[in-house]
């Protein structure tokens, strides 16, 4: 019953979106990753179509279409916290289905990973749900499963625009099924420009951030930096960039970073940002340890809406995270490949919302998603 509540609660903000045209975004889209072949536009619009979340799903049930199917799954790591959340319901739902489900830990490295997808076209799956180690192995990944004839399902991180364009062109069958990582920027700005002073703590008419990236090859990390920062600015704000650092997604680096910039620029940083919820947790630890207080003379976000960060958010430690739906993901993910095995023809893309999370709402969501 709790995705049953969750549904009803959230399909005002959720959809589940084909977006139609070879590689087409919403009009200025993408998405735990690729680098873009041209500069996205300026704004975030919604998915040009949309439909609806379904109201009835329960715990319970299981992916239509996929009862019998042989599905292989390759996960970049096992050890992320999201894709944790993001594969263990993409498992459930598929073998609820009746779908016999093979899941791969590619250990961060593309060599190892491309290796199992080589197994799994040796062994003769039927289709293939993958998250690319590196977004830009997609091309070669699509031509082991193409000359198979094994459809392949991109989640998560997303090929570029140039290799979806390609699928179309060549009538490969594969697609990507993904969040916009433009809005989840978008929505971190938003969530600074809602407080009463707009991330202009000290008041001297600008917004001073300090930026933990995730792997700055991976298109979630590439949007979310560049559109929080284009969110205040959009809105008039002047900013000020103190330190841009690399955290690759771990909660370790982002204490690291966070700590080495707070004693390097002390007061001066007003908000941190983060690409991800692990990072934003190892940056409230260090924001802790310097004796700042978020809220007061900081702010801090994330995305993801993991348990630890959704429990920072009620309780004012984090300022706010953006609810990376793995629900509506994976189980569009499964769908994807069952319409494959069907012989359906589906867009290149694939996309489901965000949610921004402050106070209002944290509770809410994460009552829904324990």
């Amino acid at each position: 019953m709790k995705k049953k509540v969750l549904a009803l609660l959230l399909c005002g903000a959720m959809a589940v979106g084909m977006l139609t045209g070879c590689g087409s975004k919403p009009a200025d889209t993408p998405a735990d990753t690729s680098t873009p072949s041209e500069t996205p536009a300026a704004t975030t619009p919604a998915p040009a179509e949309t439909t609806p979340a379904p109201a009835e799903t329960t715990a319970a049930d299981g992916c239509p279409g996929v009862d019998g199917l042989n599905i292989g799954v390759c996960i970049y790591k096992f050890d992320d916290n999201f894709m944790t959340l993001y594969r263990t319901e993409l498992q459930r739902y598929l073998e609820a289905g009746g779908a016999t489900v093979t899941v791969m830990d590619g250990k961060n490295d593309q060599a190892e990973q491309t290796n199992q997808i080589q197994n799994f076209i040796t062994e003769g799956v039927d289709v293939l749900i993958v998250n690319l180690v590196q977004s830009t192995a997609a091309a070669n990944i699509t031509d082991l499963c193409s000359a198979a004839d094994i459809p392949v399902v991109y989640i998560n991180r997303e090929p570029d625009d140039d290799e979806k364009a390609r699928w179309t062109a060549d009538g490969t069958k594969a697609t990507y099924v993904g969040a916009d990582a433009r809005q989840s920027g978008t929505f971190q700005g938003e969530i600074v420009l809602n407080t009463a002073n707009k991330g202009d703590i000290n008041g001297d008419g600008k917004v001073s951030y300090v930026m933990v990236m995730g792997d700055p090859e991976n298109i979630d990390a590439q949007y979310r930096t560049e559109f929080s920062i284009k969110a205040l600015t959009d809105a008039g704000m002047e900013v000020e960039k103190l330190d841009e650092q690399r955290g690759d997604w771990d909660q370790a680096r982002g204490q690291e970073i966070v700590a080495n910039a707070l004693t390097n620029y002390g007061e001066q940083v007003e908000v941190v940002f983060c690409n991800n919820d692990a990072m934003a947790l190892g940056a409230k630890q260090a924001i802790e340890a310097a004796g700042r207080t978020v809220g007061t003379d900081i702010y801090l976000l994330g995305v993801d809406a993991l348990t630890d960060a959704l429990e920072g958010v009620i309780a004012g430690s984090i300022t706010g995270t953006v609810f990376n739906d793995h629900i509506g993901q994976s189980h569009a993910a499964a769908e994807a490949a069952a319409k494959f095995a069907a012989g359906e023809t589906l867009d290149t893309l694939i996309g489901v919302d965000y949610i921004k999370v402050t106070q209002e709402n944290a509770q809410e969501i994460l009552d829904l998603l324990k």
